[in-house]
């Protein structure tokens, strides 16, 4: 399990003091371009048009003409039938995540049609998919700032989008990954930009999902778990019995806080709510097992929660 190459300060700011104005515009300086939005993003939504309905729910600010928020929802939506949210890119460098929620769509959302209404954005977090980011341009980090007054405008942007329907959604399903970089530079960061030392950890080795401490359910986890099994691995918890700090409630299952600590997958009153973690970095992994690993979460969940519903 990989930790930290180096316990060298973090290239900005003073150690022990929380970064001002001058600290996030030399963060954002460093960050380059490496991918567009437009072609991996934009133009895969461009050819579902066909077959579902696209919602533009908001533009960035940084750049509103680049950065078009998109969702995908069924055509034929219908106030009879259970909810299903599905987002991706929340953090915009969690590649598979982005691609999961597109591919999904495109291969198995029509199977779902009769049975529930989908609703998909693939990429909350656009600039940072195109730097390969954890944080916004203003060094916000999206997936901590679901909550009233959100100071991230991706946040913000899918709360509104979903707020006439938080009460109607059954399963939402948030996809994420955890990378080696989490400890070589986000985490570091994470330490640095807040005046705190860091202390380096480990990255778990494989697929695991994060419950919603307050609302747990066990089961719909583990039955996700039981297929994504199917086509990776599965994380082991660590000597201590926890996966990134937090105790293993069953295997590749932890919780969190969702609601409390402002975290996507706790942006409605779902029944079921899930993050999936993918690990791209692992050596019995590529990059299609993770986008495959996404699909099947996806999947695995939709059919237990209309199982059960």
């Amino acid at each position: 399990m990989p930790t930290a190459a180096s316990t060298d300060p973090y290239p900005i700011g003073t150690p022990g003091q929380p970064w001002g104005a001058a600290e996030v515009l030399a963060w954002r300086a460093r960050q380059t371009r490496q991918r567009l939005y437009e072609t991996d993003v934009l133009r895969a939504v461009e050819a579902l048009r066909a077959r579902f309905d696209v919602i533009e729910y908001g533009r960035l600010d940084h750049d509103p003409q680049r950065f078009p928020l998109l969702a995908i929802r069924s055509r034929g939506w219908r106030d009879d039938l259970p909810v299903v949210l599905v987002t991706g890119g929340v953090h915009g460098y969690e590649t598979s995540g982005v691609h999961g929620a597109l591919r999904f769509v495109e291969r198995h959302a029509e199977h779902y049609a009769a049975r529930a209404n989908l609703l998909v954005a693939p990429c909350v977090s656009p600039w940072a998919y195109e730097v390969i980011q954890r944080w916004n341009p203003h060094a916000v980090d999206p997936n901590r700032s679901f909550h009233a007054d959100s100071p991230a405008q991706e946040s913000a942007a899918l709360l509104a989008l979903i707020a006439p329907l938080r009460d109607r959604v059954l399963l939402h399903v948030d996809l994420h990954e955890t990378t080696d970089t989490d400890e070589s530079e986000f985490r570091p960061a994470l330490a640095a930009r807040d005046g705190k030392p860091y202390e380096p950890g480990e990255i778990p080795d494989g697929f695991y999902l994060v419950d919603d401490s307050e609302h747990p359910q066990t089961a719909f986890q583990q039955a996700v778990i039981a297929a994504v099994a199917q086509v990776t691995h599965i994380a082991p918890a660590d000597r201590n019995g926890e996966i990134i700090g937090s105790r293993v409630v069953a295997p590749g299952v932890i919780e969190y806080a969702l609601q409390p600590l402002g975290l996507c997958a706790g942006i409605t009153d779902a029944r079921y709510r899930t993050t999936t973690e993918v690990y791209p970095d692992s050596p019995s992994a590529t990059p299609e097992q993770c986008i495959v690993a996404q699909v099947t979460a996806v999947c695995a969940a939709i059919d237990y929660a209309l199982a059960q519903a």
